[in-house]
């Protein structure tokens, strides 16, 4: 058990990272990626809601009717991303502000939907958490790496404040001459990256 414990955690964190190897969640990805900071933040937030969501659903999968099961996921999720949403207003409202209408969003993010639907309603409360752990931490760490490709590149640096817990500032990591590649935090040097990732990805081996 402890060994396939192990195996539904680490998935996500490298097998199964959904923007890369499932290409899921790829609007967040594409549109919040401008920064590290804001890689995080849409990361944390979707994990906490993809963890809690699939925990109650493990825990109601044998009292929810089959035929209102989506509904019924929907109305548990959004209950979760309401509670990020408040959380996040009173602790973090500059992130907030950032991530804009992606936070309410996370309601129809197929990746949160997709593990309630494929595997918390199949699996009971402690697989479900390992499950939504990775795939929410891969998840994050995808966003973070191409959200600080992209600000290196379109800004020469690094900085931010993630949650008001990790500061962090290294501008200039290139040098004063660097001249900023300004189509990198535009929406189309989104796609390139996501598309360099992708490519990246797919050269690499899964297992």
């Amino acid at each position: 058990m402890a060994k396939s414990l192990v195996a539904e955690f680490t998935k996500g964190l490298w097998k199964e990272v959904p923007p890369f190897r499932l290409v899921l969640g790829l609007c967040p990805t594409l549109g919040v990626t401008t920064s590290m900071k804001n890689g995080i933040g849409m990361g944390l937030a979707t994990t906490f809601v993809l963890v809690c969501s699939n925990i109650l659903v493990a825990l109601l999968r044998k009292v929810i009717p089959s035929k209102v099961r989506i509904a019924c996921f929907i109305i548990i999720i959004a209950t979760f991303v309401i509670v990020v949403e408040q959380l996040m207003q009173a602790y973090a409202y500059t992130l907030f502000i950032d991530l804009g209408v992606f936070i309410p969003l996370i309601v129809v993010n197929c990746i949160v939907l997709g593990r309630a639907e494929a595997f918390a309603s199949k699996n009971g409360v402690v697989f479900s958490t390992a499950d939504g752990l990775g795939i929410g931490i891969g998840y994050t760490c995808a966003l973070a790496v191409l959200g600080a490709i992209r600000e290196l590149l379109g800004t020469g640096g690094l900085k931010g404040d993630v949650f008001g817990l990790l500061p962090y500032s290294f501008p200039n990591l290139f040098g004063a001459s660097f001249e900023p590649f300004g189509f990198a935090v535009q929406a189309p040097g989104a796609f390139v990256a996501l598309g360099l990732m992708l490519c990246a990805m797919n050269l690499i081996p899964s297992k």
